[in-house]
């Protein structure tokens, strides 16, 4: 028995030793993926550049503002969608100069509901969104003039607090004035929107407490400035085991869907005033 038992002793260290599926082996297996890769994402800048190229010059001006602004993650997904046809949120907006213009400033959740929040206000408005995942309120304030680009805004619809979620309670606040201040200065309409629902993973270090806490530092902020809020945290937090996916703080199609609804209204409901 005891040879038996070493050989399987044995065999499972052997197994335990190979690397996962796919991974490299060695240092030219690894080269060779690299270079595969960089091979594949040549040919796809290729058809993107050839993309671009066939555009309006306003369309052009657009895309040039999102390849300094996407960043290593998303500039790639948005290339991929451009030339595969595919629709996103960082499309280009050619207004009708008859509807209102609304800017969304938000991140990944925002970027999510931009799409839902146009297909509600077609014919009714024309729906921007920064060109950037906005982060936290220290990459608004280092970037909120491209953002806000040169054109006239008659509503703004921003939110800052899951990248927010470790700042110190002070520096967010200051920061947030400085984002109000600046957004004022525009004339538009402003909209601040409650940050959604965070769970709590100790992984990634967040707190679902951490957002509840941003949220009634930002309520101050904006009853000061008396800028109205759209409340999605109140709005979505009844139907998070439904909407949101899970162990996360993003959300499923119908989630954003919803989020997409009630932006839409919210909007509306700023544009009648």
């Amino acid at each position: 028995m005891k040879p038996l038992l070493a050989l399987l002793c044995l065999s499972a260290a052997l197994l335990a030793a190979e690397p996962p599926k796919g991974e490299p082996t060695n240092a030219a297996e690894a080269a060779a993926q690299a270079a595969k890769k960089a091979a594949q994402e040549k040919v796809i800048d290729e058809r993107y550049q050839a993309w671009v190229a066939k555009l309006s010059p306003e369309a052009q001006a657009w895309e040039k503002v999102l390849q300094g602004q996407l960043g290593s993650f998303y500039l790639p997904l948005h290339k991929r969608d451009k030339i595969a046809g595919k629709s996103n949120a960082w499309d280009f907006v050619q207004d009708d100069p008859k509807l209102p213009r609304v800017l969304l400033i938000g991140d990944s959740v925002s970027r999510g509901y931009t799409q839902p929040t146009r297909q509600v206000l077609a014919g009714k408005a024309n729906v921007h969104r920064a060109p950037a995942n906005c982060g936290p309120t220290a990459s608004g304030l280092k970037n909120l003039d491209v953002w806000l680009g040169a054109g006239k805004w008659d509503v703004i619809h921003f939110n800052f607090g899951i990248h927010d979620r470790a700042t110190p309670a002070a520096d967010y606040v200051k920061r947030l004035e400085e984002i109000v201040g600046r957004l004022e200065q525009t004339g538009a309409k402003l909209i601040w929107a409650s940050t959604t629902p965070i769970p709590d993973n100790a992984a990634q270090k967040q707190t679902a407490q951490s957002i509840v806490e941003k949220n009634a530092l930002a309520a101050e902020v904006m009853k000061k400035h008396g800028i109205p809020t759209d409340d999605l945290f109140g709005a979505i937090t009844p139907r998070l085991a439904e909407l949101q996916n899970p162990n996360d703080v993003h959300f499923k199609g119908e989630g954003y869907d919803f989020l997409g609804a009630k932006v839409g209204e919210a909007i509306l409901a700023r544009l009648a005033k």
